[in-house]
């Protein structure tokens, strides 16, 4: 094991920007009276919470748990157009999947997605000819306007310098397309950012724990902060339901008779470290309908993902050994043994899909979003995908506007007169960011290195300079967390004052990539949880 250096103890540092207590926000949602209480901090709740804020309402949000503590951090960590919808026809959705890619990657948020070609390949005997995929990818890229450059069909030979890994065996051939990745759970924590400098007051680990009503309508609820066990409550004129996989579990607390409305598919997915270089990913047909990926992804190697119904506790879901197999099993399809060895396994999730109710195989049902009105008034919202969350937050809002008696129309700015492409916090060219970090600092000390300098960059945009200040205020800060990752201890008490980080796994799992590249040890929590506790 490798010896975590000594953890810092904190200076004092500025307190402009600093969150307001657990005990204030408390304080103001229990004696304010918001327009819209959103419960549930996934992207969907945060996009509306989001757009609602941007419309002028009074938005509160609040979450059991941390802040894409679920789902949306249990993604596969794609922005893409969906090229398997094609093969249904979907054109329409597909060229609306790319705008939404497009805006995301080139104008809300160039510092949190990253261009990424794929390679797809077509094996003697697949499901797939070469000359079907050729044809699918060059539609796929003309539904882009080409903007990720025209699909097309390469050789195994130049696939494999591309990707040393790839399996050329009875290889045909290998189609080519462009689409986006992203952090997960970086795009989130800053989308809940620009919510909070619209106006939402946020709160993360607050359980709801009952509704409240008046008349028979409900208008707000009763939460539980799971920090210290203070019991409060929200009043608001209208609440939305965005609690993903627990939708109905909330719709209940509305209706005790509410019937099931939505049913859930797990998707697993394993991280790995690399053998060699990938400067490509592998987007391999499995059958008709799927596909398994292989995706180069904060220095590690994304592999997944499974698709299959789910009927247990949303809170239990995890990866089991059968999970495991499958997803290895599929990725020889296309990869190297060498490169699936279960001992460069560094960490294993599952995530569910919220799919809309009914029969079917889950694997073909639409990623649709679903709005629902409840017996007392309460709106849910659940469904779609991570790429579409800015379209969602919309959607949702045009429902608001729409509703018998129009509560909110008043107050609201109409949807269409709202900024189409309103960047996001620390919007900024990372390669331009990670430049001036290596050459500003921290001083007097080193420089920052190179890995650390483009980690920063690529997860906060211009925010990187806020954390290079605590370093350069702290020498102690500047030091990396772990020797084997690029983060330093000065993104632990920026996650901890600026990005409402209350435990060790909001830190290592959502705030930094500790907890994926399986470098979370005992120690570095211990020294987390310290760092956590000094909060002023």
């Amino acid at each position: 094991m490798t010896t975590l250096q000594s953890v810092p103890t904190l200076g004092t540092h500025p307190a402009s920007g600093f969150l307001p207590s657990r005990a204030e926000t408390r304080e103001q949602l229990s004696k304010a009276s918001y327009d819209l209480l959103v419960i549930g901090g996934g992207i969907l709740g945060i996009s509306t919470a989001w757009h609602a804020a941007q419309s002028g309402l009074r938005v509160a949000l609040v979450d059991a748990g941390d802040f894409a503590g679920a789902t949306s951090s249990a993604s596969s960590k794609l922005l893409h157009g969906g090229l398997r919808y094609l093969q249904t026809g979907a054109v329409k959705l597909v060229a609306e999947n790319h705008f939404e890619r497009r805006a995301l990657s080139r104008e809300v948020a160039p510092h949190l997605a990253n261009p990424l070609t794929f390679y797809l390949p077509v094996y003697k005997g697949g499901p797939h000819g070469a000359a079907k995929l050729g044809a699918g990818v060059f539609a796929y890229s003309a539904l882009s306007a080409f903007g990720d450059g025209v699909g097309h069909v390469i050789s195994p030979a130049k696939a494999q310098r591309d990707v040393p890994e790839l399996r050329t065996e009875n290889l045909k051939a290998v189609a080519v397309y462009g689409d986006d990745q992203m952090n997960d759970a970086r795009m989130a924590l800053m989308t809940v950012r620009a919510a909070v400098d619209a106006g939402t007051t946020v709160l993360n680990h607050a359980e709801v724990t009952g509704l409240r009503f008046t008349r028979g309508r409900v208008t707000g609820a009763e939460l539980k902060d799971r920090t210290d066990g203070t019991e409060f409550g929200v009043d608001a004129r209208l609440v939305l339901n965005a609690t993903g996989p627990w939708v109905d579990h909330l719709r209940r607390m509305e209706d005790a008779g509410a019937a099931p409305s939505i049913r859930l598919s797990k998707g697993a997915h394993l991280v790995l470290k690399r053998t060699s270089p990938w400067k490509a990913a592998l987007a391999t047909p499995i059958d008709k309908y799927r596909i398994t990926f292989a995706l180069p992804w904060e220095d590690m190697l994304l592999l997944g993902t499974t698709d299959e119904a789910y009927e247990g506790d949303p809170g239990e879901v995890a990866v089991t050994e059968q999970d495991t197999a499958q997803i290895l099993d599929e990725a020889a399809f296309s990869i190297r043994d060498q490169q699936l060895s279960r001992d460069l396994i560094t960490y294993a999730f599952a995530g569910l899909r919220v799919l809309p109710g009914g029969p079917g195989d889950t694997s073909q049902a639409k990623r649709e979003t679903v709005v629902t009105e409840g017996r007392g008034g309460m709106l849910s919202v659940a469904g779609g995908k991570w790429t579409t969350f800015r379209h969602i937050g919309r959607t949702v809002m045009t429902k608001l506007a729409a509703l018998p008696g129009q509560p909110l129309t008043e107050d609201m700015e109409p949807i269409d007169r709202l900024p189409r492409k309103l960047p996001l916090p620390g919007i900024a060219n990372p390669n331009a960011v990670a430049h001036r970090l290596m050459a500003d600092g921290p001083a007097p000390g080193p420089r920052m290195s190179a890995d650390t300098a483009l980690h920063l960059a690529t997860h906060y945009g211009s925010l990187s300079f806020d954390i290079a200040r605590l370093a350069n205020d702290d020498p102690a800060l500047a030091e990396r967390i772990h020797p084997e990752a690029p983060e330093i201890w000065a993104q632990v008490v920026y996650a901890r004052d600026h990005e409402w980080a209350e435990t060790a796994d909001d830190v290592l799992r959502r705030r930094t990539t500790l907890t994926v590249r399986g470098l979370a040890t005992d120690e570095i929590r211990a020294g987390v949880e310290g760092m956590l506790r000094q909060r002023r």
